[in-house]
């Protein structure tokens, strides 16, 4: 069957299995054999790849930002060709767009397929989970569109081991809960909601302890670094815990004697 003229397609041997990483920095694999890319098309592949079904102008303009957009196009076009003649990463046009072909695996998909998964409530592949998405988008390339989507991702995987956390604390399972906070814990130290969580999940097991301690050690990180205190609801988490405390201080003859409306501001004892 001749093929469409106006679906031009690079070929690549059938049953080659094809992947690219994106994440942690740029690797294409060929069953599993790493493929040399030089830098200028490894920039083209990974653009497509992000922006699928991206025209022609809108990828020309993202890599030649610089360049007048006739220039920027005929640098494309020549990009292409050179793609073309030595399929590395097969890719396909329609009309005036551009994709990788659906054979090729992208790490970038397979996140964001797994943050939809857990959206919906599946955490059967909790392992996975944490591991995905572990390193940033292409770490030391500067492009605009590089780092807007290396933002993107990082809040992405957030969002999902936050909910991840929520999913296994509402179900009871609070060793996983505490993993899957942790772990967004790990990726960015100053957020508040991964810290929270694992309060919440001290106090789900009845480890008061641990949740006062998790608490304090946020606070001090928080003011060491910006100066700031915990939210106010992250504060009231810990108040039914406190309570019996206060009382205990209020009422200790010779100790110091507050207003029976008094609270204790964090870290003030």
């Amino acid at each position: 069957m001749a093929a469409d003229p106006s679906m031009p397609t690079t070929g690549h041997r059938p049953g080659t299995d094809i992947s690219l990483h994106l994440l942690g920095g740029f690797r294409l694999l060929h069953d599993g054999a790493p493929v040399v890319v030089p830098r200028g098309l490894q920039r083209v592949i990974a653009l497509i790849a992000l922006r699928p079904g991206a025209t022609r102008s809108h990828l020309a303009g993202l890599l030649w930002p610089d360049a007048p957009e006739d220039r920027a196009l005929s640098s494309l076009r020549t990009a292409l060709w050179r793609l073309r003649q030595d399929p590395c990463c097969p890719f396909v046009t329609a009309g005036d767009t551009v994709r990788l072909e659906p054979a090729v695996r992208i790490d970038v998909d397979a996140l964001v397929g797994t943050a939809a998964r857990v959206r919906d409530g599946d955490d059967a592949y909790a392992a996975a989970t944490l591991a995905a998405g572990r390193h940033d988008l292409l770490p030391g390339w500067y492009d605009d569109w590089v780092l807007a989507d290396r933002e993107r991702l990082r809040q992405l995987r957030l969002h999902m081991l936050e909910e991840l956390a929520g999913h296994h604390l509402a179900a009871g399972r609070h060793g996983e809960a505490l993993e899957a906070a942790l772990e967004a814990m790990s990726a960015e130290p100053l957020r508040e909601t991964p810290h929270r969580l694992v309060v919440r999940i001290h106090l789900a097991e009845g480890n008061a302890f641990e949740a006062v301690h998790a608490f304090y050690v946020y606070r001090d990180l928080l003011l060491r670094e910006l100066r700031l205190e915990p939210s106010a609801a992250m504060a009231a988490l810990l108040d039914e815990t406190l309570a019996p405390i206060r009382e205990a201080t209020r009422e200790r003859p010779g100790g110091p004697r507050r207003p029976p409306d008094a609270r204790v501001a964090p870290g003030s004892g």
